[in-house]
């Protein structure tokens, strides 16, 4: 599949905050607060065969990025080099005459072929090795299904992405990847629109949150800055995986607040009123509109490397692969290849820039919520599939977020800064399900 269309779809399905497991703590009178000591008493619980665990789960990522990108190259190579890229484009002029919709028709093959071609890959990474790590409620039956609803999501929205990019690459040639970043964008605010109404809802069951002392806060929190509090619903991730997660989603008459089911069945109350600050973060500090800039602007440099590079290739490859020029779907593996290789380039870039999002969501969350023990243990469970203490160069080129090391420290420093007569507490250690 695409590096384009993924890019695209996994900006409008992304999401917040995940972990698991549960505390025990007691209050230590300790004088004077020390952020170190505090920070290292939470820190110090992962130990042993757990943190061996955590970090050879991380670490294994780190290779998933290159050889996920190998795949990748590899399956859009195949299709281009085997021709079934120029069969897929001579099928859809078999069918219609018009130009516009004949790169919607490509698609769909082509959607389907990379699919089928990558998905040992894609059951390996995604299902057996989360099985693996014990990271997976799902059976392989129902995970399978899963792939199948995304696999019709990506028929429908591909092909429109695709006729529209090929479109101004027909009627701007010199300048297509400016007026195609604009494609991308609008796409991605659509997704942001209508994906928490009519996407999120096909692969989860959603509810209204019921009353209750846990809801009203949330609603006070979220009133504190004007946020719509209309619709929080509870949606039943615990079918998928033991993660927390939550999200304040939608634009407009579309926003809601969501929590999954594990946030409110497997941490206390205060660990919630964390998480929920740090979501309600993002909301106010406007990333939404932050990043699809962001994501727009790295877009953007890749769709000019696109258009400079892929001419070049085209003329001393295309007879060779049945491509004619920029303008032929055929083109689209070779477009989707450049990307592959741009963005697996561009990952230390774009780590850094969603991890300053996430840090400055950090600091409204624990000024808002003022839970900074429910914040430190948060990033705690967080350890369970994060690696909690890594070096300053390995969190800086792999982490999309800031590391639980990172974060426990943050939480103890606002502590010390912010709380009268802080305490220290001696949290208990990760406890099993």
């Amino acid at each position: 599949m695409s590096r384009l269309f993924i890019f695209v779809f996994l900006a409008i399905l992304a999401a917040g905050l995940f972990p698991q497991n549960g505390f025990a703590q007691d209050a230590l009178a300790t004088s004077p607060f020390d952020v170190e000591q505090a920070s290292r008493a939470y820190i110090d619980t992962l130990t042993g065969d757990a943190l061996e665990k955590s970090n050879s789960y991380f670490e294994g990522g780190y290779w998933l990025i290159f050889w996920g990108a190998v795949v990748g190259f590899l399956v859009d190579f195949l299709i281009l080099q085997s021709r079934f890229s120029k069969r897929f484009r001579d099928w859809a002029e078999r069918v219609t005459t018009r130009k516009w919709l004949q790169p919607g028709l490509y698609a769909l093959p082509y959607t389907i072929a990379g699919f089928f071609l990558a998905l040992p890959w894609s059951i390996y990474t995604d299902f057996f090795r989360e099985k693996q790590y014990d990271l997976m409620s799902q059976s392989f039956g129902a995970w399978i299904s899963e792939q199948m609803i995304g696999i019709v999501i990506s028929l429908i929205i591909f092909p429109l992405l695709l006729m529209a990019i090929f479109a101004v690459i027909r009627r701007v040639p010199k300048t297509w990847w400016i007026w195609g970043t604009g494609i991308i964008s609008i796409f991605l605010f659509i997704g942001m629109l209508l994906g928490p109404v009519f996407i999120s809802p096909l692969f989860n069951e959603y509810k209204e949150m019921e009353a209750g002392p846990m809801r009203d806060r949330i609603v006070a929190m979220a009133a504190e800055y004007d946020i719509p509090a209309d619709h929080i619903y509870v949606f039943d991730q615990s079918k998928q995986h033991k993660r927390i997660s939550a999200n304040v989603s939608g634009v407009g008459p579309t926003i809601r607040i969501s929590l999954n089911d594990n946030l409110l069945e497997r941490t206390d109350p205060e660990e919630v009123a964390a998480v929920m600050g740090h979501e309600l973060g993002h909301y106010v500090l406007g990333h939404t509109w932050r990043s699809i800039l962001v994501l727009a602007s790295i877009m953007a440099i890749g769709l000019f490397i696109v258009a400079k590079l892929a001419p070049r290739l085209i003329a001393k490859h295309g007879v060779r692969w049945g491509v004619r020029d920029l303008s032929d779907p055929a083109a689209i593996p070779l477009l989707s290849i450049i990307l592959t290789v741009y963005f697996f380039a561009a990952t230390p870039a774009l780590n850094s820039l969603i991890r300053v999002n996430e840090s400055d969501a950090d600091l409204f969350g624990l000024n808002s919520a003022k839970e900074p023990d429910g914040f430190a243990k948060v990033a705690m469970r967080l350890s369970e599939y994060r690696k909690i203490e890594p070096g300053a160069i390995e969190e800086m080129l792999f982490f999309d977020h800031p590391s639980g090391a990172t974060r426990v420290r943050m939480a103890m420093q606002w502590k010390a800064d912010n709380v009268e007569q802080p305490t220290m507490t001696k949290p208990g250690k990760l406890e099993k399900d």
